[in-house]
């Protein structure tokens, strides 16, 4: 198991512990990755990316995510596929008739792990706290949410109000965590509210802490005995605690899974879930996920301006090519949207190869004989997006159109992305999916999103923004889907991308972990900690 830059693989978990200085006061168990101690089995997770901050206010990607929940909790949770929104520390909720106001009662059992109550002050504290550090989590709250506007009703009840209807707050609430104020507050140093403590301590009251660690190397989590919510899988059966180890390389986490040092590994490539698939002992969990992958015009500026360009290369495109890069585990897009959002519907006649089709639109424009080049850029180091690369540039020969590839870091492919001038011609990348309201993917559309990595194409139609913005103000759900509808058909008129495909979310473990439970609405390659337990 990889445990830094210069140490290869380790033989077991342990191992692995020691060599990273760390010390774990368990024994061995004989041709298995995971830990006894105490009595309590230590399940080991092979992780592609180190955690670098532990506080869920100052960092959020997948990695981290991960992490993070192990240690806090969100008002309310996602759960199951299709995702729903469970109670967690809230134990319920309403909303006024016209979204302006949602109103939270909290679980009165629900304690932070130094045995503080997690009550509406440490809420309204959390909220304030993550919008003020504005990282992370904030800008999905931040254009309409105010730390003003937080109302500790009385201890087990906080209420938010809006300036105007806000039917899909609840919807972003599974991404923001609560944190102690009492700890974070007493580790704060010039006013950050708490960022560097923070950085490498906890304060949260899930089911695990952090009892070592060394950093980009491995990271031990312990279960709390007394965790306030208690066990899914009882208490018998959960687990003792968690060693997350960091494995950069698919091949070494494939290796790891196959040679039995790690339980359960994400991020594997389309090339390891095959070798492993046929593995004794070995499961893959395989489910429709919730990230589409879309190749994005430049709307504004250059030749993709031309919507009738922009469509003959939508009909020119290899769309049954798609899923063949996941060996068939991926699901072409039917709508702008992906089908895990309420609201999605499938829109008529939505583009397909048609080659008679793409050259009539291709006659529409000054390059009706082709003799044009076009810049695609993706990812460097994602093959999956390099590779449709590859399928553009053949399909676009038949149009007389080449294709030239150009792999960016992703830093600077954001970069580009903050202006028209900068944008690639056709930008190749996949979006995120927060939430199951479709105006998680509508927001992606609108003009806000100009500038963001998101919003790379810089789609523009007035119409489309109003269409949005009423949406996301509409309380009743029975007017909202109609305006979605129309969202989702004007935007496939308008072409601003090539609609591709979603990829299913992957993750492989050993056949004695138990409990993995898909939820699409999170991010890939999530498991939750606390659900799991091992059987063998």
């Amino acid at each position: 198991m990889r445990i830094s830059k210069s140490i290869g693989v380790a033989p077991t978990a342990l191992a692995a512990l020691v060599a990273a200085g760390l010390a774990l006061a368990a024994t061995s168990t004989d041709g298995m990755a995971y830990e006894v101690e105490n009595g309590r089995k230590i399940l080991v997770w092979g992780g592609r990316t180190p955690v670098s901050n532990f506080d869920p206010h100052q960092r959020f990607d997948s990695p981290h995510h991960v992490f993070q929940s192990a240690i806090y909790e969100p008002l309310v949770k996602y759960k199951g596929s299709p995702s729903e929104i469970v109670p967690w520390l809230a134990e319920s909720w309403e909303m006024n008739d016209d979204a302006t106001e949602w109103t939270f009662k909290l679980d009165p059992r629900a304690k932070f792990q130094n045995g503080d109550p997690v009550d509406a002050e440490a809420v309204k504290y959390s909220f304030a706290r993550a919008l003020e550090i504005n990282k992370a989590v904030a800008w999905m709250l931040s254009g309409n949410l105010k730390e003003d506007a937080i109302e500790v009703v009385d201890a087990n009840t906080v209420r938010f109000k809006f300036d105007v209807p806000s039917p899909s707050f609840i919807g972003y609430l599974p991404w923001w965590m609560i944190v102690n104020p009492k700890q974070v507050e007493a580790q704060a140093a010039d006013g950050d509210l708490g960022q560097a403590w923070m950085m490498t301590n906890t304060a949260g009251s899930g089911p695990f802490r952090v009892k070592q660690f060394r950093a980009d190397a491995v990271y031990q989590l312990e279960a709390l005995d007394d965790y306030w919510r208690g066990w899914p899988q009882g208490e018998d059966k959960r687990l003792g605690g968690v060693i997350y180890q960091v494995i950069r390389e698919p091949s070494a986490q494939r290796t790891a899974l196959m040679t039995k040092q790690a339980d359960i590994v994400e991020g594997l490539t389309t090339a390891d879930y095959q070798q492993v698939a046929n593995v004794p002992g070995i499961v893959i969990e395989n489910n429709v996920g919730a990230s589409p992958f879309a190749i994005k015009f430049n709307y504004q500026d250059g030749p993709t301006k031309d919507v009738n360009l922009r469509r003959a290369i939508a009909y020119a495109f290899d769309y049954e090519a798609l899923p063949e890069l996941y060996s068939g585990d991926a699901t072409l897009m039917t709508s702008p949207f992906p089908s895990v959002l309420n609201g999605h519907v499938e829109v008529a006649d939505f583009p397909r190869r048609d080659l008679e089709k793409a050259k009539a639109y291709l006659a529409k424009t000054e390059w009706a004989d082709g003799g044009l080049e076009l810049e695609y850029v993706h990812q460097q180091g994602n093959d999956e997006t390099r590779r449709v690369g590859l399928i553009l540039l053949d399909s676009l020969k038949d149009l007389g159109i080449s294709v030239r590839i150009t792999p960016l870091l992703w830093a600077n492919m954001v970069a580009n992305a903050q202006s028209i001038e900068t944008a690639a011609d056709m930008t190749g990348l996949f979006m995120a999916t927060y939430t199951s309201d479709p105006d998680s993917a509508s927001s992606q559309y609108h003009k806000s999103a100009w500038g963001q990595w998101f919003g790379v194409s810089h789609y523009d139609n007035p119409e489309v923004f109003s269409l949005i913005e009423k949406g996301r103000t509409t309380a009743a759900w029975d007017q909202r889907a109609p305006i979605y509808a129309e969202i989702q058909n004007r935007i496939t008129a308008d072409q601003p991308e090539i609609f591709g495909y979603v990829p299913n979310v992957r993750l492989a473990h050993r056949d004695y972990v138990k409990g993995y439970e898909y939820t699409s609405i999170k991010t890939s390659g999530f498991a939750d900690f606390g659900s799991l337990w091992i059987e063998d």
